[in-house]
């Protein structure tokens, strides 16, 4: 079954047109000055062009005027050559138009020789996330599981987390070793660093629900920095406090290494597996199983392919 099969497409792609020129000499990137002193903070939306919860919440800032109090407020639409091929008939084919945005984020990549749509994007970009001081990076998942947050492993990403309070669920994790995340570019992954990223996972990619975490993470993340007025705050975010986060340790992310893996069952993510040594997937002959007792599983993948994470398994903690 497929993914629009199984997930009806309850976002519209927002169109994204009349942001196209930019105010910073990139297209679909904008910079606000208050001409007071304060942190250079950025919401960043669509590094996969499926993941529409992103655009939706940045555009809700650009209709509104949001303009930072204090500080600088950049906005930007990233990956908007996959955003723009978008097809509700084939909906998961708009995630990158020649490899994923977010695996590029190092300097070996970004100054190495290698031509892709995706890079020659992040090219373009990577002068303004050089000053950037605070990142919100918003994301979505293939399955219609919990919203979380990935935290990374540094301490500032973690308070980040709990300081904008949602989702519930936050996950410390190392990322990929098929490539670094946005979020752990530069000093964002450089432990006790003020500089801060944080990836929200926002729901399932065209679930009504997703805009919505999209849209309050976003506002409780511009809040810490005295960006929003409170009484636009009071309108659009619900006046009751979140409930209190869980917080879940990425111990090992599974890397595929044949062509041939397969789940012992259908995972969506965040099942958990009560026994160590329960069967979870087998790659080739190698046999996947829980390392502990009460593993949970992350962001299990319907991209099964060589050299891509299969899954992540945590621990709660805390």
């Amino acid at each position: 079954m497929s993914s629009a099969e199984e997930y009806p497409i309850e976002i519209q792609p927002v169109d994204i047109a009349p942001y196209r020129q930019g105010n910073t000499g990139i297209d679909y990137a904008w910079t606000f000055d208050s001409g007071r002193p304060g942190p250079h903070v950025m919401v960043n939306a669509v590094i996969h062009g499926n993941e529409l919860c992103g655009a939706v919440a940045v555009d809700f800032l650009f209709r509104h005027k949001v303009r930072p109090k204090a500080g600088k407020l950049s906005l930007v639409f990233c990956n908007v050559a996959a955003y723009l091929s978008f097809d509700p008939a084939r909906p998961s084919a708009s995630r990158y138009v020649d490899e994923d945005m977010n695996r590029v984020w190092t300097p070996a990549v970004l100054d190495g020789p290698r031509q892709s749509v995706e890079l020659t994007r992040a090219r373009q970009l990577r002068p303004l996330i050089d000053t950037v001081d605070q990142l919100l990076d918003i994301h979505s998942m293939q399955h219609a599981t919990a919203a979380l947050s990935l935290a990374g492993l540094t301490s500032q990403g973690l308070a980040l987390a709990k300081a904008i309070a949602v989702p519930e669920l936050v996950v410390c994790d190392e990322g990929h070793k098929a490539g670094k995340r946005l979020r752990d570019y530069g000093d964002f992954g450089i432990e006790g660093h003020d500089r801060a990223a944080l990836l929200v996972e926002c729901g399932q990619h065209w679930e009504r629900s997703s805009a919505d975490v999209a849209m309050a993470s976003t506002l409780r993340f511009l809040r810490l920095y005295d960006i929003v007025d409170d009484d636009f705050l009071a309108r659009h975010l619900p006046a009751a406090a979140p409930p209190p986060q869980q917080i879940v340790e990425v111990t090992e992310a599974v890397t595929i290494e044949t062509e041939d893996f397969a789940f012992v069952e259908p995972f969506i993510g965040l099942e958990v597996i009560e026994k160590a040594g329960m069967p979870i997937g087998r790659d080739g002959t190698r046999e996947i199983v829980a390392p502990y007792d009460r593993c949970i599983l992350i962001m299990p993948s319907r991209r099964l392919t060589k050299g891509n994470t299969a899954v992540r398994l945590g621990r709660f903690v805390g």
